[in-house]
């Protein structure tokens, strides 16, 4: 089974549209995105944690376009 299928929230963690220099920013977010669904239960308190980590992403993309 797809596992954005199972998790709705793995799509905010995609990368490809990005480019070079965000990607491999957002790269270990979508890694560790994806660990967490596939190793703990779905629940709310795994929402929570993708959410947080989506927050976490989303602030180091924006630090790479800091100016």
């Amino acid at each position: 089974m797809n596992e954005d299928a199972v998790e709705p929230m793995l799509q905010f963690f995609e990368y490809g549209h990005l480019r070079g220099d965000l990607q491999a920013v957002s790269f270990p977010f979508c890694n560790l995105a994806a660990e967490l669904v596939r190793s703990l239960p779905r629940n709310p308190e795994r929402t929570a944690a993708l959410r947080k980590l989506l927050e976490a992403k989303d602030c180091a993309v924006r630090a790479m376009l800091y100016q």
